[in-house]
């Protein structure tokens, strides 16, 4: 029986591959989208979801709308320069109109999928942790009712992605990923850039998916930023699809090799502020609250691709 699933979301071109994969995957049965600030701001986030969601047939999936801004702290940065001012790679009109809008509030709509679902669901959360932190605070009742949370954010030993030590999504509400990977207790697996980039697409594999379909032109059209940013990252055409690793792992459980790691947060406002840091010590607090964090060693990445690339492409089966 499929899993229920609600990701949390801020589209963004990997996001939006990441509900594809989502909308494509037999295992699970995507009952909601909750949207965040992120990638770029609350109202287009919201509007891109509601865009992806039509061009995969799925208006069926109600939209929440979240929150617009850290829990704390107040931040303006963006990743445009990344994903386009309209955050689908400057192809948004490309994915069709954004459709009736938002049902309601993030939380509510989480909570109603929670409430009255037969068995625990799982939460993906592939942007800022704002809503999921906001949800487990009001309502700490219904983390019984999660399943697991499956989160793309942090770097290890990768190092960051917006500062020396911090990856986007955590840099961009530190308080907030330090509640759910640190203070919450509900079984969690971590996806971080150490894990996303390794495994990279090049420009071959896009025009293939390009080639598979309308879904697949659409997420294969938006790469020109995506490939201007990694492109000089990375030193080669390739793309980094970070949200659509996590949403397979959401899947697929066990398709990414994890370690469990007891996981800090660093809430400062100095220069390592939202930098996850990673207890290795062998004889490290066994008390401590443990994350399953998803690393390359272990992992078969081309496997990864392969399988990305058939449920991105529609092949349910993939």
């Amino acid at each position: 029986m499929a899993v229920g699933l609600i990701v949390d979301t801020d589209p963004g071109v990997d996001d939006a591959f990441a509900l594809a994969v989502a909308a494509h995957s037999a295992e699970l049965d995507l009952r909601a989208v909750t949207t965040v600030f992120g990638n770029v701001d609350l109202p287009t986030t919201t509007d891109n979801a509601g865009r992806v969601l039509g061009l995969l047939g799925r208006r069926d999936v109600p939209i929440g709308r979240g929150a617009g801004r850290p829990l704390i702290h107040p931040t303006t940065r963006r990743a445009v320069d990344v994903h386009g001012d309209d955050g689908l790679g400057g192809t948004a009109e490309a994915f069709g109109p954004v459709g009736d809008g938002p049902a309601g509030r993030a939380i509510d709509v989480a909570t109603r999928v929670l409430e009255t679902a037969d068995e625990p669901v799982v939460l993906a959360a592939i942007g800022p942790l704002t809503n999921v932190a906001l949800l487990l605070a009001t309502r700490p009742d219904l983390a019984d009712r999660i399943d697991r949370l499956v989160v793309m954010g942090g770097a290890l030993g990768e190092g960051g992605n917006i500062t020396m030590g911090a990856e986007f999504n955590v840099w961009s509400d530190p308080e907030a990923a330090r509640r759910v990977l640190v203070e919450e207790r509900v079984p969690t697996t971590l996806v971080p850039l150490d894990l996303t980039h390794a495994v990279t697409v090049d420009e071959p594999w896009l025009d293939a998916l390009g080639r598979s379909g309308p879904v697949g032109a659409a997420l294969a059209g938006t790469r020109a930023p995506y490939l201007a940013h990694y492109g000089r990252r990375l030193g080669a055409p390739r793309i980094a699809i970070h949200d659509a690793v996590a949403l397979l792992e959401a899947a697929v459980p066990g398709t990414l090799a994890t370690t469990p790691l007891a996981l800090e947060v660093d809430t400062s406002l100095g220069p390592a502020r939202g930098t996850v840091l990673a207890d290795r010590r062998p004889d490290a607090d066994p008390g401590a609250h443990r994350v399953d964090v998803a690393l390359p060693a272990g992992t078969g990445l081309d496997a990864v691709r392969e399988a990305l690339f058939h449920r991105l492409t529609g092949d349910r089966a993939g």
